[in-house]
């Protein structure tokens, strides 16, 4: 009886997001093709099955016994009767789900941008594309390669024909291989088919800072990371993303607004809101007050007084402003469950919110893991515990199932 390779041990340990989703990798001559050992390896973590196919270039770099180790599958170096290319990439139902070809050198996108199959992977591309199944491309190549005027027209034809690419990081002149964490989140977009895909989502996140004077601010102890996964996960479900923070997600497929103030969190909300959104998520731990400001610094030689106002609420401008805006709300607070989620309700009520999530703040001493209460009008609070990417995963479960 043969034994089950121990690469299989590692399958969905990282969460579920690819299972049952099947995957070729295609990795062709690039001195990148060295991490796709671990590419292979976080794939399969996150639940996929990974079929690694070289090319002769690519043997060059890295052995096949590598690959074969990090999927555990022999690798498909060659094309023989089996027609693996067919197999593998063809319109028939035991196909794959996705070509992944990662590092794809510039020789490769010329050669599948003219239709032409004389290595293995370019073989594997041509059937996938003419098959329609979905093919996802990562370059990694010198920096004045990919600047070449025919590879970015190479670049731009596979785009049109459906094409998806995740680009490779500019830095010492070279076209770099982008971070694994990246391109695993670029494969689930690629193969998400959540009720999400193609819906506008903004989402709010992280703390505000009040100036006091030139060099002191008023702030809360948000970290921020609750907005940044709520952002991560309606991006890897196909939405189209725009977050308004402090922070940097670095996210290419993710639009980013820069707000500091109330006032800088309303303005954007509402200048975003304007250009028309689906669901607005309101995660940020926007301030409650505003600070009259000093022209300099307060001399801290006695007692200050600092006077502060309320601030305007922009999510109770956004539920007024937008009538038909799907509308999450958050909310914090220091009391006890039972306690939370009657404020929470009120809240719902008072807002008109389509969901509200409560939070008892401090509840928590680990900035990465989060205590929430789902709810929703007429329906019971769902309680969810965990690492805040489970915790938006929650949340967005709730808001797709909305509009499934």
């Amino acid at each position: 009886m043969p034994v089950s390779h121990p690469t299989r041990d590692l399958a969905g340990t990282a969460g579920g997001s690819l299972a049952g989703k099947k995957i070729v990798l295609g990795v062709t001559g690039s001195i990148a093709a060295v991490e796709t050992v671990k590419l292979a390896r976080e794939l399969i973590r996150h639940g996929a099955e990974v079929q690694a196919v070289m090319s002769e270039a690519a043997q060059t770099i890295i052995h096949p016994y590598a690959l074969q180790y990090a999927t555990g599958r022999d690798v498909i170096v060659k094309i023989t009767g089996d027609v693996e290319h067919v197999a593998f990439c063809g319109k028939r139902a035991e196909a794959y789900d996705l070509l992944l070809i990662a590092p794809c050198t510039a020789n490769t996108i010329g050669k599948m941008a003219a239709g032409i199959d004389d290595t293995v992977v370019t073989t594997f591309a041509t059937t996938a594309i003419g098959s329609k199944l979905p093919v996802l491309v990562v370059p990694a190549m010198h920096g004045s390669m990919l600047e070449h005027p025919f590879v970015t027209e190479n670049i731009r034809k596979l785009k049109d024909t459906g094409v998806r690419f995740v680009m490779p990081v500019s830095a010492e002149g070279a076209a770099k291989f982008p971070d694994n964490a990246l391109i695993v989140l670029e494969v689930e977009r690629t193969l998400a088919s959540s009720p999400l895909k193609g819906r506008k989502v903004l989402i709010t996140g992280g703390p505000n800072l009040e100036e006091i004077d030139p060099i002191r601010v008023l702030t809360s102890r948000s970290t921020g990371k609750t907005g940044a996964e709520l952002a991560l996960e309606a991006y890897r479900r196909g939405a189209e993303v725009t977050i308004v923070h402090r922070g940097r997600l670095g996210v290419p497929g993710i639009r980013e607004v820069f707000a500091e103030s109330a006032k800088d969190m309303m303005d954007a909300v509402i200048r975003e809101l304007k250009k028309g959104y689906d669901i607005y998520v309101s995660a940020a731990a926007i301030s409650d007050f505003t600070v009259k400001k000093s022209g300099q610094k307060i001399s801290s030689s006695g007692p200050v007084t600092i006077e502060l106002k309320p601030a305007a609420k922009v999510i109770d401008r956004a539920r007024k402003g937008f009538p038909n805006l799907f509308v999450v709300a958050f909310k914090a607070e220091t009391v006890g469950d039972e306690e939370l989620v009657r404020r929470a309700k009120k809240r719902l009520g008072e807002l008109k919110a389509d969901m509200i999530v409560a939070n008892r703040f401090g509840g928590v001493r680990d900035t990465d893991v989060n205590d929430v209460y789902i709810i929703q009008p007429g329906e019971k609070p769902g309680h969810v515990s965990g690492r805040k990417s489970a915790v938006a995963a929650a949340v967005m479960d709730a808001i797709a199932g909305r509009f499934g």
